[in-house]
């Protein structure tokens, strides 16, 4: 059997890659081990959070499902940050576990020019270093013109707890044996990574007096640019907060030989920011306490996901720590928690577009390539798989800036900078994150989803009313008097604000923090939508800021167009550090705004590597 694209692991990277490929109108396989688990959450019932509800909101502007299977299935949802700047805030919802992975099927069993399969898949098939297809296990041959490697935790995985090691998935699946293995003989660098899960517990067992609720939004709010809210803000479900105490932090501290992460056994890195509560004790001891949230997984089972517990403490270790937090002091630990460790490539290993500089038509994304959660790993694969649609048609890849959406800045950090450990995507490293916002996703990417194909009639026009809207509330207030008179005045003293001595534009009037645009349109009797407003307001609110963003970003993409002979020599280049021409050589950036970011090169070193591409190369 031929297939255009084979995509390999029905993670959240494997949906949208399938997707992508599919809807783009190429002949997709998707091959995973258990087809009941496309789509699952292994780890925290959850989509979005700080820079990674953002990351969803892309997603979706670019064609991408996340935003849209969230929407449909989510149990509550919060905005983050409200009451912070506009560069900070972002969506996080509670999803229904169950439901999500079954709404994903179903959208992805309903794609046109998409077969499901399951196999696990022992190597790829290579012929002059490009990729032909993949050899599953029961050594079948299955060729296509792209693979996409979006395999999760499933290579070479180890489970851990106690001193418990075993092969072995999430949910105790069947791990991929012989892919890492051909990887590395294929010349692939394999990196060592770990991450860790905490344990549920049966929800009517918890005695909620003692814990405090913490409930959902009481607006309607979705992650998708082009869907209305399907869901009762009184139907949400509330989560739960509750805290460690020094108990439990003597048990694990006079246990930590017992456990996986303290005894020696784990080889591989963990995520610095979501570290094991035995991190925790250890690392900050002068902490009295951690918080513990208590997040429903699914409402079928009531089901209860203790975020903020990762352990690989043997169970009856674990037992005895649940029973220390208040609330929980008769709790039934119905899955206990673990580590996992798993294989890894090096991403300074990929290009830009997320394919192999070894193996043509190989393209890799999700933990495959070191990141951890589900959104970053969605992103990724959004992005293979619309690249590897356009190689197909052999177009120019799509390579989104860093100024241009958090997806970029989670990209070229993978490239550019490598990884230690497991990567996760915070706002503090968009450089640019102002113009990197919630509000403004769909603005940003919407027209660039379109032109790859992925943005239907449908959603087009949506964003199209919305980008009217937009044009005609700017045009609004800024033709608009706002006049000296008494009645004005009171509205303003009212507001907390100082009284006018001349009648102003109704657009300088809500550049005063205090003066809000949307109160202010109630009080002229003038009706927009919100997500008009919001835009609106940040954009005139924020003007200055802004505009000094933007010439930042100008600094950026000169050096951005300054490109790199693919030839170069990195050896001749003098008075540049050793380090600096080991990482040039490996990462073997397109441009110089690329090579200034790769981890171990300094400002000194791309001065010196200007001065020899002038000269050397005075044609480029």
């Amino acid at each position: 059997m031929n297939y255009d694209v084979i995509v390999v692991g029905g993670g959240h990277a494997g949906c949208e890659a399938a997707h992508a490929c599919a809807t783009l109108g190429n002949k997709t396989l998707l091959i995973t081990g258990n087809i009941n688990n496309i789509g699952d959450m292994p780890c925290n019932p959850s989509i979005g959070g700080s820079a990674k509800g953002i990351v969803v909101r892309e997603i979706d502007a670019l064609g991408g499902v996340m935003g849209e299977v969230a929407d449909k299935t989510h149990i509550q949802i919060k905005f983050l940050n409200s009451k912070k700047g506009p560069g900070v805030r972002s969506l996080r919802c509670q999803s229904n576990k169950k439901l999500y992975s079954e709404t994903m099927i179903n959208l992805l069993k309903s794609t046109k020019n998409l077969t499901l399969k399951e196999f696990l898949v022992k190597s790829l098939i290579i012929e002059d270093n490009k990729v032909l297809g993949i050899v599953t296990e029961d050594n079948e041959n299955i060729y296509s013109k792209k693979v996409i490697l979006t395999t999760g935790t499933y290579l070479n995985s180890d489970i851990m707890r106690g001193h418990s090691k075993y092969k072995g998935g999430p949910h105790g699946e069947k791990t991929s044996l012989y892919l890492s293995k051909n990887l590395k003989e294929l010349g692939l660098k394999i990196i060592r990574l770990k991450t860790g899960t905490p344990p549920r517990i049966d929800g009517n067992t918890i005695n909620y007096s003692l814990v405090k609720e913490e409930k959902g939004d009481n607006k309607l709010i979705t992650f998708s640019n082009f869907n209305k809210p399907s869901y009762k803000v009184k139907n949400q479900i509330s989560c739960y907060l509750t805290y460690t105490n020094e108990n439990t932090h003597k048990i694990i501290l006079d246990n930590l030989d017992k456990c996986a992460l303290y005894s020696g056994m784990i080889e591989g890195i963990g995520p610095r920011y979501c570290p094991s509560i035995e991190d925790k004790i250890v690392k900050f001891r002068d902490k009295d306490r951690h918080q513990i949230f208590l997040e429903p997984n699914e409402l079928e089972t009531n089901e209860i996901y203790v975020g903020g517990f990762s352990t690989t403490m043997p169970d009856e270790i674990q037992e005895e720590l649940i029973h220390t937090m208040k609330g929980l002091e008769n709790a039934k630990i119905t899955k206990y928690g673990y580590a996992i460790e798993y294989d890894a490539i090096d991403p300074t290993e990929l290009n830009m577009s997320l394919e192999s500089k070894k193996i043509s038509g190989l393209y890799t994304a999700g933990q495959i390539n070191g990141t951890s959660g589900y959104e970053e790993a969605a992103a990724q694969g959004l992005i293979a798989g619309i690249n590897a649609s356009l190689s197909l048609k052999e177009k120019k890849p799509l390579i989104l800036k860093r100024n241009e959406a958090y997806i970029g800045v989670l990209i070229d950090d993978l490239i550019n900078k490598g990884i230690t450990e497991p990567y996760r995507l915070l706002t503090s490293r968009a450089e640019f994150r102002l113009l990197l916002r919630h509000d403004n996703a769909d603005i940003r990417l919407t027209e660039i989803g379109r032109k790859v194909g992925l943005i239907d009639n449908k959603k087009y026009d949506i964003f199209n009313k919305k980008q009217e809207e937009i044009n005609k509330l700017m045009k609004f207030i800024k033709e608009t008097n706002f006049k000296c008179s008494k009645e004005n005045n009171e509205f303003l003293l009212k507001n907390k604000s100082v009284k006018l001595e001349n009648s102003i534009k109704v657009s300088e009037l809500i550049k005063r923090p205090e003066i809000n645009l949307n109160r202010v349109l109630k009080y002229l009797n003038v009706k927009f939508n919100k997500e008009s407003i919001e835009q609106v307001e940040i954009n005139i609110k924020y003007k200055g800021y802004i505009d000094k963003t933007n010439k930042e970003v100008e600094k950026m993409l000169n050096l951005e167009d300054k490109k790199i002979p693919s030839d170069i020599d990195y050896e001749k280049v003098r008075n540049i550090a050793t380090e600096a021409k080991q990482k040039l050589s490996l990462v073997r950036p397109l441009t110089i705004g690329q090579a200034s970011r790769v981890s171990g090169v300094n400002p000194a070193d791309i001065s010196m590597l200007l001065i020899y591409l002038k000269k050397e190369y005075p044609n480029e």
